[in-house]
């Protein structure tokens, strides 16, 4: 007979613009499910602090760079930002209203909790695909982490941000120089060309280990200065 341990216990579910969103405890984990598509649990963490470390290795030299975190999703790569006194402004742009709230005052803040009273960090309630055309901010580093990878998005408008067009938002908001660092379940050769055809330098990808299955990955890129 299944127990509790076995079966995920829905903690919250809420009806938004963009879909379905869910919070559930599995466990020791807690997951967020969007319109039914895994998006992440609490259960490792490794490749989100990855995606933040890689970003911040690729701007030798930088004093104190700002950081776009795209996606809050359980907080592991804001609270490893925050955690780092090299980050100077860290700003997370988060679509969803509910998640946002999981992390002030539901079961996700015990993660952000000193991330987000950390005097550098601000939460920016919008969908990043207008966010990255429309803000007159600039940053150093861009780190995304919505989706599943650029061939695994979690709705289809964001589809857009990993073709061309897409990618010339995410250019005008770094600073020449600066660092793209996307989050990827698998790796993406096709995406690698179209960071080299939207005018990116340095186009590489690194391996993340994680327990089970394929290596996760980080898509990088140099804006040009």
């Amino acid at each position: 007979m299944p127990t509790s341990y076995d079966t995920p216990d829905v903690l919250d579910r809420r009806e938004g613009p963009h879909g379905e969103v869910v919070l559930r405890r599995h466990g020791d984990r807690l997951e967020i499910i969007a319109n039914g598509c895994f998006l992440m649990d609490t259960s490792d963490g490794r490749s989100e602090r990855r995606l933040v470390d890689a970003a911040l290795d690729a701007l030798p030299g930088r004093d104190h760079p700002d950081v776009l975190i795209g996606g809050l999703g359980v907080g592991f790569s804001l609270a490893h930002a925050a955690a780092n006194p090299r980050w100077g402004r860290i700003a997370v742009v988060e679509r969803e209203h509910a998640i946002v709230e999981w992390h002030r005052d539901g079961p996700l803040s015990a993660l952000s909790a000193e991330a987000l009273a950390d005097p550098r960090t601000e939460v920016v309630e919008a969908d990043l695909v207008a966010y990255v055309n429309e803000t007159s901010d600039t940053y150093d580093a861009l780190c995304l982490d919505i989706d599943n990878g650029p061939d695994w998005t979690v709705t289809d408008g964001n589809a857009q941000l990993y073709g061309e067009a897409g990618l010339a938002g995410c250019a005008r908001v770094l600073r020449p120089g600066g660092v793209l660092a996307v989050w990827s379940a698998q790796p993406s050769p096709e995406f690698e060309e179209t960071l080299w055809n939207a005018g990116f330098q340095q186009v590489r990808t690194e391996e993340i280990p994680v327990a089970r299955g394929v290596p996760d990955v980080v898509h990088l890129a140099i804006r040009p200065g």
